[in-house]
């Protein structure tokens, strides 16, 4: 009885993975932020028959999608703006053939349902799109048709290009990523962790035999799957620990070293990565060649001018506005400990961002760990094992 009892309570408990408090707040001011901005700036509060610009509720539907869970098929812009326009159309059409109330509200639901599915732009907030035109014959016979255009598509479009600039500028992706697209290094070749062996219509066939490409896409499975992988295989390797493999004698920079003296120490010791450190040794960030090499291509991008010349402007930025290592270095990378398993290395470098993760002990550096020390390592392990 106990037994059944907890199994209840866990079907009946959240099945939602725990969002963290930061993630909670990013995605309610962005709702604030695009309901706000979509009712002061074009769309009244109060219905509005002459125009037919004015909120409906259910865009709050639609923004608890495009901005708490931007990553779902759900909330996709051709789901959401599609999804909403022709539930509107099929609200409108029905609203204005069919008299009984129970009646109208049942129907238009219904094929509004049957019309995103077949048109693949399923959008939750439609079917309120449909019930909201079944329920106002006196504003649909005032606007007809008018209405899938404005409110309803015009309002959706304004939330999703609002909820398409707040994702970049708060580093999610919206629209969520397509399978075959450039990665970080700029070109079409998968992150390593996404390499599966699976072509884009295997993974679709898995999401549709398992009734999931509602919930989940492509190159979101993919990302899955990889990492997955990368997790069983940490299972099988070597009982080995950061303080293993790592580097121990090490050269740093402090924080206001200036990027030419950097440059040297790259090339003299032919690092791809330098610690920055504090007065007592406190580590505070990583410089990355790689990062160094990105900064000069995007300048050159910006301002114009080759590559080589924006690197060594970057270099040689004149006196008035030197560079040093506080500002050019990584601080969000990943860290580890001394006791941190070769296992939970691998995912810290997967996917290409860094090349090098540091070992701390009391938030002082002790080691570096290289992505050429795992491959090393694991090499070894493989090596015993044949």
């Amino acid at each position: 009885m106990t037994k059944a009892l907890r199994h209840l309570m866990r079907a009946l408990g959240p099945a939602v993975a725990a969002a963290s408090l930061r993630e909670s707040v990013r995605a309610g001011f962005g709702a604030v932020l695009g309901l706000g901005l979509v009712g002061l700036l074009v769309l009244a509060p109060t219905v509005d028959l002459q125009l037919g610009l004015y909120l409906i509720a259910p865009f709050g539907a639609t923004s608890v999608l495009i901005f708490a869970v931007p990553n779902s098929p759900l909330a996709q812009p051709w789901s959401a703006i599609v999804g909403n326009t022709l539930a509107a159309v099929v609200g409108v059409a029905v609203c204005l053939t069919v008299r009984d109330p129970a009646l109208r509200i049942a129907l238009a639901v219904g094929s509004a349902i049957t019309l995103m599915s077949l048109a693949r732009a399923v959008h939750p907030p439609a079917g309120a799109v449909a019930m909201t035109a079944a329920m106002s014959p006196d504003a649909i016979h005032e606007l007809g048709f008018r209405f899938a255009l404005a409110p309803v598509a015009a309002g959706t479009t304004l939330l999703v290009l609002v909820a398409w600039i707040y994702a970049r500028t708060t580093g999610r992706r919206y629209p969520f990523r397509q399978f075959e697209e450039t990665n970080s290094q700029g070109t079409y070749d998968p992150p390593p962790a996404e390499r599966l062996g699976l072509s884009e219509a295997e993974l679709t066939d898995i999401l549709q035999r398992y009734r999931q490409s509602l919930n989940l896409g492509v190159e979101d499975l993919a990302r899955l799957i990889g990492a997955a992988e990368l997790q069983a295989a940490s299972h099988q390797t070597a009982p080995l620990a950061a303080a293993d493999i790592m580097s121990h004698e090490l050269i740093t920079v402090a924080r206001d070293t200036p990027l030419i003296e950097i440059a040297e120490l790259f090339k003299r010791h032919r690092f791809t990565s330098l610690p920055v450190v504090g007065p007592n040794a406190e580590f505070l960030g990583v410089i990355f060649q790689m990062h160094l090499i990105a900064r000069a291509r995007d300048d050159a991008r910006y301002f114009g001018g080759g590559f080589l010349s924006a690197l060594k402007g970057l270099l040689n930025r004149g006196r008035d506005k030197p560079v040093y290592a506080g500002d050019v270095m990584n601080v969000t990378g990943p860290r580890a400990a001394v006791t941190t398993s070769l296992g939970d290395l691998l995912p810290m470098m997967a996917d290409g961002e860094v090349d090098a993760v540091p070992v701390l002990r009391d938030e002082r550096i002790v080691g570096i760990v290289t992505r050429t020390d795992v491959i090393a390592a694991m090499a070894r392990h493989v090596a015993r094992n044949q």
